[in-house]
């Protein structure tokens, strides 16, 4: 990685933050002006990618926690609306290739591909907007976090499969195993002490134990970090871990991110079936508002996690990827996806920011999409009217004097 991709990088990821969109963005830009330019990636670059893919499911592992997802509208919804985006995009992208352009070569395999890819949304971007926000607490945000968990097992099982090799029978020795080593990896991660350790232990557990023990009985080795990430998930370092690996997983994703648009052409037929992408941006948003409602969520709570949740996917270009790589689909594909993304990310932005002052206005048409009962965790707030009671105006007398003395001994 030479001087002039990192800084290059670092440019465009400047200019993105500084329009408050993530730096991702900034980076797949700078891939595809060193493409255009005659650079190219080259090994480091790749093994970065793949090393930044393989903690970043280790950090969701992390999180992750399997009686979340047990709840309905998180396994359900994300099902139902990945089934939904397979049913609708898959012959609509076919009829705008016959229709459009009878020369793109995108048969139904291919279209259905693509459908699965744009079906996930952005984990990066929800968890940003979520927390810049201050909503990752609450109902909706949990109900974001939960179904982008869901998407991304999915992915890492369809990574999985895709591998096409049959897994060893020591597969059903190093599951167990690992079950039953939990307590030695407890007693590693307690005597890592802090700082640069604490670090090298996330990289041996995630890359070493995981990813290469999954690998060396014929499983992809993302879904071993996963997996390990879900063992020492509950452990009471677990925080702090995640957050000695954030900045180092973060950095090595540059690489999955320039990688992409360095092995992509970029060109006018990518623009447009991008641009055709982002139109259907808002039936994916509408897929998870009427879902959502479906399972006796509030009318708003559905609007808030359908508007966190209204993007396309890195993890939608891993897929793309993959099967670029496998000669599922051509290059083009992927170069288009990755620019769908970063246009998502540039309607998704400004949405998430208003999202509650754009929920007033339409509050009661989207309140008609409700259905009868209400969500045991999503119960309205109260809130009272103008009338105070006696003891609300005790207490702001009290509050009052208490200040009043407060500063008057100060003095």
């Amino acid at each position: 990685m030479d001087a002039i991709l990192i800084a290059l990088a670092f440019g465009f990821g400047l200019v993105a933050q500084r329009f408050r969109l993530p730096p991702m963005v900034g980076f797949l830009v700078a891939g595809f002006v060193l493409q255009a330019v005659g650079r190219e990636g080259g090994e480091t670059i790749e093994k970065a990618a793949e090393l930044g893919v393989t903690l970043m499911l280790f950090s969701i592992g992390l999180k992750l926690r399997i009686k979340n997802l047990l709840r309905p509208e998180i396994w359900a919804g994300t099902t139902l609306h990945a089934g939904a985006v397979l049913l609708l995009f898959s012959p609509l992208m076919v009829g705008l290739a016959a229709l459009l352009a009878p020369a793109a070569g995108l048969d139904w395999s291919g279209a259905v591909l693509v459908a699965f890819a744009l079906s996930f949304s952005s984990t990066v971007f929800a968890i940003k907007a979520l927390t810049e926000n201050g909503d990752l607490g609450a109902m909706h945000g949990r109900l974001a976090i939960g179904v982008l968990v869901m998407q991304d097992i999915v992915a890492v099982l369809f990574l999985t499969i895709s591998k096409g090799v049959i897994p060893s029978p020591w597969v059903f020795a190093l599951i167990p195993g690992l079950l039953l080593a939990r307590p030695l990896l407890g007693w590693i991660l307690n005597h890592s002490g802090h700082g640069e350790l604490v670090a090298l232990c996330g990289f041996f557990l995630a890359l070493v134990v995981g990813a290469k023990g999954f690998d060396s009985v014929g499983m992809k080795a993302d879904l071993g970090a996963l997996f390990m990430g879900v063992l020492v998930g509950t452990h009471p370092r677990a925080k702090e871990l995640k957050k000695s690996l954030s900045g180092i997983t973060d950095l090595l994703l540059v690489g999955f991110f320039l990688n992409i648009g360095l092995e992509g052409e970029l060109s006018w037929k990518a623009v447009g079936w991008a641009l055709a992408m982002l139109v259907l941006l808002p039936l994916k948003g509408l897929g998870f508002l009427v879902l959502f409602t479906r399972f006796k969520l509030r009318a708003r709570t559905a609007w808030m996690a359908a508007a966190s949740l209204s993007t396309y996917s890195e993890f939608g270009l891993i897929v793309m990827a993959l099967g670029a790589g496998k000669g599922w689909i051509g290059e083009e594909w992927l170069v288009a996806v990755a620019l769908a993304l970063s246009l998502s990310f540039l309607i998704a932005a400004p949405l998430n920011r208003k999202a509650e002052k754009l929920y007033d206005p339409i509050s009661d048409s989207l309140k008609k999409l409700q259905t009868r009962g209400r969500h045991r965790d999503d119960l309205p707030i109260i809130r009272r009217g103008r009338r105070w009671r006696f003891s609300e105006w005790a207490g702001w007398v009290w509050r009052l004097i208490t200040r009043w003395s407060i500063g008057f001994r100060v003095k």
